[in-house]
């Protein structure tokens, strides 16, 4: 039977106050009693508000959901400023979702700030941060590039554009998630995650995590013993992905419990469940099957309430365009595997029989310089290396036979042959393509008032143009509507849904090969079924 884990890391603070660790990183708890009745509890949250970057004149809000009995009380502030002014600033609590909300009418500059929610009942409080990112208008940042703005004044717009152009971040700024990952990264990925998270002053930073890991030790110690080999989450060749650590318990009866971004989930010993966990000996092996895009997150393990290792799963939108096809060789000759990819890699995983392959006097695994076209050559093949060979490319997988010809040429009966290396010459590929859909759009319902967000994966090269239409109508210069297209991933955001935005939304895809086009529906009060359809 799945227990729940214990929700908070309890720790004396000071006088009649307990801190305690939230499940959904980033919240601080404080409890005020030393015990809590039965049915009562401290506020948490459970849906924490995340951090925005808003185009200047847009609406900005921020959305919570909140527990706690007695229900508590919320309150919302920011840190460099107050939110008295009722025109700008209001506060909501819908009844129906139990989101607390607070919104920010007609976003400036001087809005991008930090801004914290706290919840708040007789037993205790809970907070947490968010930070709001503005970013200027066109006609500002032309006048930046053609000199109107003076040194001073630039200095100026730095301050209040809060981390789009900042030099540095406070500590209350960074993503929790970003200390999350460095507690349990090697030293090679620091600077890596550095950069992903907006992090510049590399002295600070690792004098931060020193003290955290110090931190971090004295709260392993009450229940390990020991703890090392940390690798992180991988896909295998069998369309699994799986992590590992070497861990021994003080006490092996202590619970050992799985999250995913904050939420926790349950595994089990086989793989009747979506996520294993397989110990033998020290060694623990999570492994999560038939990989999904949504099953990309944060992954951590805890003993009882004291994380003990993080690691993200990032999983990139990419398929073979060419897979691996079988190759047939004779011993002693050389065999060559060849894939193209649909987004360029900087390297994939090669796997024969089961295990992954390493560039050396045996395997030699190269990539052409646009990051399409990846390679393995098997040299001086022998009968021991006939099997299936497998590339992986983020969650999919080509596999192809490697078959070796005995040499029956009688005269060389109980000789040794002399090495023949035959080196196939690369055949040029023709990687243009019509565009289509990788992923299609998605179903949505969204009530009056909330915001929407839409997004799909498209392929193609040359790289598409993208237009986006409501009921055949182009949105694309429609400032009501924040539309991006990253790496063939195209999102469009409504940020407060109206009962004008109903309809048909469709995504075009067009270049000189072609024209696709993936269609859905959008309904604001939920009433009609919907219905997708690509082409």
């Amino acid at each position: 039977m799945w227990r729940k884990a214990k929700v908070m890391d309890q720790t004396a603070a000071g006088q009649g106050t307990i801190k305690k660790k939230s499940r959904v990183p980033g919240v601080m708890i404080t409890q005020f009693v030393e015990e809590i009745p039965e049915g009562k509890s401290t506020p948490d949250f459970t849906r924490k508000p995340i951090a925005m970057t808003i185009q200047e004149g847009k609406l900005a809000f921020f959305k919570a959901v909140i527990t706690g009995h007695p229900t508590p009380d919320v309150t919302w502030k920011r840190a460099k400023g107050d939110l008295l002014d009722p025109e700008k600033f209001r506060t909501k609590y819908d009844q129906k979702t139990g989101e607390y909300s607070l919104e920010i009418m007609t976003v400036r500059g001087e809005d991008a700030d930090t801004y914290k929610c706290f919840a708040l009942n007789e037993f205790g409080k809970a907070v947490c941060t968010a930070t709001l990112n503005v970013i200027e208008g066109k006609r500002k940042r032309q006048e930046y590039l053609c000199g109107v703005y003076n040194p001073a004044e630039f200095r100026k717009m730095l301050r209040t554009r809060a981390g789009v152009e900042k030099c540095e971040k406070k500590e209350e700024t960074i993503d929790a998630k970003f200390w999350e990952l460095l507690l349990s990264a090697d030293r090679k990925d620091y600077e890596r995650l550095c950069a992903e998270y907006g992090v510049t002053d590399f002295r600070w930073m690792l004098k931060k995590l020193n003290e955290m890991k110090k931190k971090k030790e004295e709260e392993q110690a009450k229940y390990i013993d020991y703890i090392s080999n940390l690798k992180h989450i991988e896909v295998k060749g069998d369309g699994t992905a799986s992590f590992e650590l070497d861990l021994v318990l003080k006490d092996p009866s202590s619970r050992i419990f799985l999250y995913k971004d904050g939420d926790m989930i349950p595994f089990s010993e086989d793989m009747e469940m979506k996520h294993q966990l397989k110990q033998v000996g020290k060694k623990l092996v999570f492994t999560i099957k038939d990989l999904l895009p949504e099953d990309a997150g944060v992954y951590q393990v805890d003993v009882e309430d004291v994380n003990v290792f993080s690691t993200e799963f990032k999983i990139p939108t990419v398929d073979f365009l060419v897979k691996i096809k079988e190759v047939k060789a004779k011993e002693r000759e050389d065999a060559l595997f060849e894939c193209v990819l649909s987004h360029p890699l900087p390297m994939i995983i090669w796997i024969g029989k089961n295990s992954v392959l390493e560039a050396g006097e045996k395997y030699e695994i190269s990539v052409s310089e646009d990051k399409l076209v990846h390679r393995l050559l098997v040299r001086d093949c022998m009968q021991l290396d006939r099997g299936i060979y497998t590339a992986v490319a983020g969650i999919r997988s080509s596999s192809a036979w490697l078959v070796v010809d005995a040499d029956t040429d009688p005269r060389m009966n109980g000789k040794k042959k002399v090495r023949k290396t035959t080196m196939p010459v690369y055949k040029a590929h023709d990687l243009r393509r019509a565009p289509s859909f990788l992923v299609p759009l998605k179903t949505h319902t969204a009530p009056p008032g909330y915001e929407c967000y839409m997004s799909c994966a498209v392929g193609g090269n040359p790289a598409p143009r993208i237009t986006w239409l409501r009921n055949n109508v182009s949105l694309n210069a429609d400032a009501n509507y924040y539309i991006s297209n990253t790496c063939g991933v195209c999102s469009l955001l409504i940020l407060r849904v109206g009962p004008h935005d109903t309809g048909e939304y469709t995504v075009m895809a067009e270049n000189r090969l072609g024209r696709a086009h993936c269609s859905t529906w959008l309904t604001i009060t939920g009433n009609i079924g919907l219905d997708t359809a690509c082409h």
